[in-house]
């Protein structure tokens, strides 16, 4: 028997879907533009002509980037920065979340707000820069944009919660039946833990793929650029970036800054379905009972 709904119900539901709709526009509606914006011509972008779709429909901008050598070189550095960043963040936050999470150990009290402490208060960029530069002898290495930013404290946080929530009769079986801290940490705490795991290598990698302020301090050698300090250089119409001349190159000017990140968005918005999936905390529930 179909019940029906009252005024006041029908009214939330109806300025609940106006705002969500509104959110849902605002959203996505950069996103629209800059694909809009990519198919259309540079006269029409110029003009201001394009809002919500093509104008002088053209793929001439992306046969122009995609053909363009440095521009799958860039893209190769950045996805085996992103894979090799993501891998050493989440083991990283892993191994140092899992002992803050046990109230037990006495240090705790000392390294949780130590580790607080560098949310709000950093050595600023001129020590960090001599530090990384100068004593480690980072600079124009590939080290110096993975290791520097490699934990965040909010992550690791995060991390520290979701362990703090499992279950310690987990753990306290698995002693009883000879296995020692590393093996629960690798056989027990880990395969609960695909949530927040899938988590922090969402954010990471995300973190890493948009970098390009740490590579443009650090990295003297312009074949090691990622594709987001490349994008930056084109968007600030920077001179030491070519893009070419001529007839066909003159006319594209005005869209290949959006050309370039559309193409350098996909992946990363391609990730988020197969990701979120895992977002939801219900992995553990009933597994003491189980």
């Amino acid at each position: 028997m179909k019940i029906k709904a009252s005024k006041g119900r029908r009214i939330f539901l109806t300025a609940n879907f106006i705002i969500m709709a509104l959110v849902v526009f605002v959203t996505l509606y950069p996103f629209i533009y800059l694909i809009a914006q990519s198919f259309s011509s540079d006269k029409a972008v110029a003009a201001g002509l394009v809002t919500f779709y093509p104008i002088d429909f053209t793929v001439s901008t992306y046969k122009y980037v995609l053909k363009k050598a440095e521009f799958y070189r860039y893209y190769g550095n950045t996805i085996l920065y992103g894979i090799a960043g993501t891998l050493i963040s989440v083991f990283g936050t892993a191994i140092l979340a899992y002992p803050l999470s046990k109230s037990r150990l006495r240090l705790n009290k000392f390294f949780i707000p130590f580790c607080i402490f560098t949310m709000y208060f950093s050595g600023g960029m001129i020590p960090n820069y001599i530090l990384v530069a100068q004593w480690l002898h980072l600079r124009d290495s590939v080290w110096a944009v993975l290791l520097p930013g490699a934990i965040s404290t909010f992550n690791l946080l995060l991390m520290k919660s979701f362990f703090a929530g499992l279950p310690e009769e987990l753990e306290e079986a698995a002693a009883i039946d000879g296995m020692d801290t590393y093996s629960i940490f690798a056989k027990i705490i880990i395969p609960l833990s695909k949530p927040i795991i899938a988590t922090m290598c969402l954010f990471y990698l995300v973190g890493i793929w948009n970098e390009w302020f740490g590579p443009f301090l650090y990295l003297d050698s312009k074949g090691k650029w990622p594709i987001a300090l490349w994008v930056r250089q084109l968007v600030e119409g920077a001179s030491n970036v070519e893009t070419g001349s001529g007839a066909e190159e003159s006319q594209i000017t005005a869209t290949i800054k959006s050309t370039t990140m559309v193409l350098t968005s996909l992946p990363i918005i391609c990730v988020y379905p197969f990701v979120q999936k895992y977002f939801v905390k219900g992995m553990t529930m009933g597994a003491v009972k189980g």
